[in-house]
């Protein structure tokens, strides 16, 4: 039973592939690159045992250029949530390169978003660079300023 099973992933949230091709338009002329996290179906509404890619993790010190995007490997995290990657092509192309498979190791979506970044300027792949289905689900995701919802005495109470 491997950590990353094609099978398990069942699409990507509407608003974070928004998120994403919102990100490569601000970053053209240059590429956009980030690291796609998901989590269970279950914890969003979905009925199903599989998981749903709800985040794009932009890692710092990310260098980009109009022909690629570099990440520090050193900065990106052990993340059980990991799914994948999203970068951009302003070039249109929407083909992973050589160089694009080769950071086609972790996780089972890779997305590769084209100018003029629109609905259907996008394709993903699996790691080994093959076109792969990838639905985009309309599912709610949580309110990311719940994140620090507490006070000091939820905190209390919890290390009780």
């Amino acid at each position: 039973m491997g950590l990353f099973r094609s099978r398990d992933l069942l699409g990507i949230a509407a608003d974070t592939l928004e998120f994403a091709r919102s990100a490569a338009e601000e970053t053209h002329p240059n590429e956009y690159m980030g690291l796609l996290r998901s989590q269970p179906a279950g914890e969003l509404g979905v009925d199903d045992a599989g998981r749903v890619i709800t985040d794009v993790l932009v890692i710092p010190g990310t260098e980009s250029n109009p022909v690629s995007a570099t990440v520090k490997t050193s900065l990106v995290p052990n993340d059980m949530r990991a799914a994948g990657s999203i970068h951009s092509h302003p070039n249109g192309v929407l083909r992973p390169s050589a160089a694009d498979r080769t950071t086609f190791g972790k996780g089972d979506a890779h997305i590769i978003l084209g100018a003029p970044y629109g609905p259907d300027d996008w394709r993903a792949f699996d790691r080994e660079g093959d076109e792969r289905d990838l639905p985009v689900l309309d599912v709610s995701l949580p309110d990311p300023g719940d994140f620090f919802d507490f006070t000091q005495a939820d905190i209390d109470e919890e290390l009780r």
